[in-house]
């Protein structure tokens, strides 16, 4: 009768990885090693109780996107879930608890390192519970948030902010899209998702100056954040179509009052795309996004100058 093993599950297509992966589990007794590319392959494939997840922290090169996927496993397989990061990724220990991820292994992996953290039998952690036997999503504890206050350089901060603007990454915005969301289709309150932007370029300072006016146009509660390079996403909880207009309205208004222009001299024109939950046809994140999207690629733009 042969020895029951554990599984190392490795979510990635890096060959590096995937090479120093298997020479780190080979010496490692009890434990044998699965790869798969993409956390949806990994949870057809079934994940038993007692096994770890290696999540590649590059895994956004396989269209994986790190802090929706550490979302996705936390309190679905009920296993440790490890992020894999390189010096030049700058993911830390607190990235890691906001994700839901249990910690964070340098790459290459060795098998001290992955011996030692497979020796940690504590569990992983549970998210917190709605009162209802619902888990939410995993949130920042107001101690690290106020270490984060006023620190351009911490890794969390570099890894969810846009550098020119200071609003959120795209690739936040994506893990807020799916967490505000499903809040909004729990708890039953109208979500507004606003687009706003330009043709064209500008220079960072004028950015700058217009994700200025965004902030005081919006509130605490709000999600900001820069979509591409001329276009930024809102999402605005507990606001129905009327009050996300008169937050786009208010943005092309003082813009224009200021004078923002592009690179070439011309006023910046602006455009806003709205959409709303509860609608009849946004029964998913991507209607809810779709729908805006669409909205400001049809929208007459407001001249941001005389």
């Amino acid at each position: 009768m042969g020895t029951a093993h554990s599984t190392i599950h490795l979510v990635s297509n890096d060959e590096v990885l995937l090479a120093s992966a298997r020479a780190a589990t080979g010496p490692i007794d009890g434990w044998e090693l699965e790869v798969r590319e993409t956390v949806a392959e990994l949870l057809d494939s079934g994940v038993t109780r007692g096994d770890v997840v290696l999540l590649d922290g590059w895994c956004q090169e396989v269209g994986e996107n790190v802090y929706e996927s550490c979302r996705q496993l936390t309190g679905v397989t009920r296993c440790r879930t490890f992020l894999v990061a390189g010096a030049d990724l700058k993911l830390s220990e607190p990235i890691a608890a906001f994700c839901g991820a249990t910690a964070v292994l340098g790459r290459p992996l060795s098998t001290s390192t992955l011996r030692s953290a497979l020796s940690d039998t504590a569990p992983p952690a549970a998210l917190p519970n709605d009162g209802r036997g619902q888990q939410e999503n995993p949130v920042l504890p107001e101690a690290l948030l106020q270490d984060l206050i006023g620190s351009d350089s911490n890794p969390l901060v570099a890894a969810i902010t846009d550098p020119e603007t200071s609003l959120y990454s795209y690739e936040f915005l994506t893990f807020k899209l799916d967490e505000e969301f499903k809040r909004a289709q729990r708890f039953r309150y109208p979500l507004s998702c606003v687009m706003l932007g330009f043709d064209g370029q500008a220079e960072e300072k004028v950015l700058r100056e217009l994700a200025s006016i965004i902030l005081l146009s919006s509130r605490d509660t709000d999600v900001l954040g820069r979509f591409d390079e001329s276009s930024f996403l809102f999402l605005l909880p507990h606001t129905g179509p009327d009050g996300a207009a008169i937050m786009g309205d208010r943005i092309q208004e003082v813009a224009q009052d200021r004078g923002l222009r592009d690179l070439v001299g011309d006023p910046l024109e602006i455009s806003v795309g709205i959409a709303s939950t509860p609608h009849p046809e946004v029964r998913r994140r991507e209607d809810l996004f779709a729908r805006a999207r669409n909205q400001f690629l049809s929208a007459t733009p407001c001249e941001g100058g005389a």
